[in-house]
């Protein structure tokens, strides 16, 4: 940020340790460019154009990984559908490769094929990042960024299909349940 003012802000609302935040999609790329003043944020990598080309929107798997995010607390070892919609959604790391992100566990979602498996295949993986990872946390799991959209799939009907005993929310809603337990 060129604006002292503006950078002084966002520093202190990302230092302090009852602060937290979600970064997906544009979000997501904004946040990972903030890295520098995000405490424990420093892996993040940059999102850059997705191999195909363009634009990609559509429903992917996607598998949430051990991490320290307090968004996807109790969620690892999910696998389920999520909605993508980007055109520069490919991850570049920055100082460390994408298996050393996946071996450090700073990593917290990745794109998998329907055995489970990560993806590099398009569409499997809709932008062609590395191991098919997809979305971070920082160090102590206070921010996570991430590409896909669990916020527009929260709601059962929201699936081209679901189980009855989904009731009224899908599995996503359980990252916006695990924000709300971690204020209290």
């Amino acid at each position: 940020l060129y604006n002292s003012r503006a950078f002084d802000e966002f520093s202190a609302f990302f230092s302090r340790s009852d602060s937290f935040g979600l970064g997906i999609c544009n979000g997501c790329q904004m946040m990972s460019n903030l890295y520098q003043m995000i405490p424990g944020a420093a892996h993040w990598p940059r999102f850059v154009r997705n191999k195909s080309e363009q634009f990609e929107a559509r429903l992917v798997m996607a598998e949430i990984l051990e991490s320290s995010s307090l968004f996807l607390d109790a969620m690892q070892g999910s696998m389920m559908p999520v909605v993508v919609a980007h055109g520069e959604g490919r991850i570049e790391a920055r100082d460390c490769s994408a298996a050393g992100l996946l071996e450090r566990k700073l990593a917290c979602m990745r794109y998998v094929d329907g055995a489970g498996e990560a993806s590099e295949i398009y569409p499997l993986n809709p932008n062609g990042s590395e191991l098919g990872l997809n979305g971070f946390s920082n160090d102590d799991g206070r921010f996570t960024i991430m590409m896909p959209h669990p916020e527009r799939i929260f709601r059962s009907v929201q699936n081209s299909w679901h189980p009855r005993e989904w009731g009224e929310y899908g599995p996503w809603m359980r990252m916006f349940r695990n924000a709300r337990l971690w204020i209290d």
